[in-house]
């Protein structure tokens, strides 16, 4: 589960280990979480996703104070966008932030790819199922841009962004092949 946004700009603040106790609650079972920014593994106990889905929201939405937007994937469909290398050989460039800006809901649009945003030094190169791959250049100021709620706009979607390090990691956590 990727919940957007957690303990990011002062907003939606969580400790982990409350975020697992709220997963345990709703009926996940070995809860652990991956840095502080709502990424959350979890076997599920219910065997009704649907079911599943609304206890934790319900759950995280008593710890949160707010409705939460939650992504999820399974770790075979992180396995298989990781072993896609979707963004090939860009990976090696250090000058990049490459991201994946998980679709909460369907999108309503499929863009032709690529999409720019040369402002914010920001591309989506493409997209494997609903979720986009986003390449962020560094910006005149020094900064990234940061994809999420361009990507919304464009895709009228509801989403969450974490980086492809961040991915690549979770999916190596849930023993994804090399």
């Amino acid at each position: 589960a990727f919940l957007r946004p957690i303990n990011a700009g002062g907003r939606a603040t969580a400790r982990m280990d409350d975020l697992q106790r709220a997963l345990a609650y709703a009926g996940c079972a070995n809860v652990r979480t991956f840095i502080a920014s709502g990424n959350i593994l979890f076997d599920p106990l219910e065997p009704d996703a649907a079911r599943l889905r609304a206890g934790i929201r319900r759950s995280v939405a008593r710890l949160l104070g707010a409705d939460p937007l939650i992504a999820y994937r399974s770790t075979g469909q992180l396995a298989r966008l990781v072993a896609r290398a979707p963004f090939g050989g860009l990976t090696a460039d250090r000058t990049l932030k490459l991201y994946v800006v998980f679709a909460i809901e369907q999108g309503k649009r499929r863009p032709a790819f690529p999409l720019e945003l040369p402002k914010e030094g920001l591309e989506a190169i493409g997209m494997v199922g609903g979720d986009v791959l986003i390449v962020s250049r560094r910006k005149p100021n020094g900064m990234y841009g940061f994809p999420n709620n361009w990507i919304e706009k464009e895709l009228g979607i509801t989403a969450t962004a974490r980086n492809w390090t961040t991915v690549t990691k979770i999916a190596d956590l849930e023993g994804r092949p090399r």
